[in-house]
């Protein structure tokens, strides 16, 4: 007999529990019958986002919600511009009615433009500020035997991005010996800025400089400016392409190869893909030269990156390619270099 009344109590508490639970959510019905419930964290006028145990964050489009119920008051701006703060209940066809201190409004749920939580800032009132973001990379290799080797590779990178544009600074250097003579000897140094000045369209300019003393290259530099397409712009994959004008200097060390000084053509392609397990990275540049487009200078790079732990630090492993269709005597067209890198990244 006490064991039917502890069950009996137990199974009320909980009913109890489970209907509390369920009176104290918000629910979100759509145009199809269906019926969500959970915490709604954000309407921005095209989309409602409601929390839930059971599958994280859901997205529902605003257009398809024909019923909204919030169990806490929140700030809700309309698309005329009233701003309103209190809890939300269905009205029928659609409408929702807002009740608090200030008053009762009633509204469809497509007129919703922004909602925000009691002491929050109003989203329209936040201005978008650029942030630093920063990468430092080094590599260390060595072979002791039938040859020496030694090389060394360090690479940074500071990135300002807004909402609109990005700004970045680089500089890399790059060393390696074989039996104490060198057979890398590279640096380079740019500076690379763009702006989404509509949609997935962008402007930009660049200017890179360094030198390869391994190809007899005393100082090179290349200056361009053009436009840009985003052709995949999702938030786990960018595919951009650019195409400009560009204008490509060289300066060799021996006097008897033909310094480069061309007007010509800068094309360039970037794609990032973010997967679970890290992130894949491919960049093509190509600057032909106007006047003769067999004289040209193309560099690609391509790496997977994925993190160490949950620390700062991520493994890096890549190719890269740099061909010169026109160098100095005695020197390959292309050089191709695998590396293995570990990578900092902070902001």
């Amino acid at each position: 007999m006490n064991s039917k009344r502890f069950l009996s109590s137990f199974a009320v508490t909980v009913l109890a529990a489970l209907a509390a639970s369920w009176a104290s959510a918000d629910v979100v019905e759509t145009r199809n019958g269906a019926r969500l419930v959970g915490t709604v964290t954000k309407i921005d006028g095209t989309t409602v986002v409601l929390s839930t145990d059971y599958a994280g964050d859901i997205k529902v489009k605003q257009s398809e919600v024909v019923s909204l119920t919030t169990d806490n008051p929140m700030f809700l701006r309309l698309s005329a511009g009233t701003v309103i703060e209190g809890k939300v209940v269905p009205a029928g066809a659609g409408q929702i009615t807002i009740s608090g201190a200030a008053g009762t409004i009633t509204t469809g749920v497509d007129q919703v433009a922004m909602t925000w939580g009691p002491g929050e800032r109003d989203p329209a009132t936040i201005v978008p500020t650029r942030k630093w973001a920063y990468e430092a990379a080094v590599d260390v290799t060595g072979k002791n035997g039938n040859s020496d080797q030694l090389g060394t590779a360090f690479s940074f990178r500071a990135t300002l991005k807004g909402p609109q544009d990005t700004l970045q600074f680089y500089t890399a250097y790059n060393r390696q010996e074989t039996d104490e003579v060198k057979s890398a000897d590279q640096f380079r140094a740019g500076v690379d800025y763009a702006n989404n000045f509509s949609g997935r369209y962008s402007w930009y300019v660049r200017n890179e400089g360094g030198f390869d003393r391994v190809k007899d290259i005393e100082l090179y530099n290349v200056a361009a400016a053009g436009f840009g397409y985003d052709v995949i712009k999702k938030d786990n994959q960018l595919l951009t392409t650019r195409a400009g004008v560009s204008f490509r200097y060289e300066g060799y060390t021996n006097p008897l190869t033909e310094d480069v000084k061309s007007a010509g053509l800068d094309f360039g392609l970037a794609h990032r893909l973010t997967l679970s397990n890290g992130v894949l990275n491919n960049s093509l540049s190509y600057v032909p030269a106007f006047d003769d487009f067999g004289n040209f200078r193309a560099i690609h790079d391509s790496f997977f990156e994925m993190p160490i732990s949950a620390s700062l630090w991520k493994l890096r492993i890549g190719l890269s390619n740099d061909y010169n269709s026109r160098p100095g005597a005695g020197v390959k067209k292309m050089d191709t270099t695998y590396y293995t890198r570990l990578v900092l990244n902070w902001d």
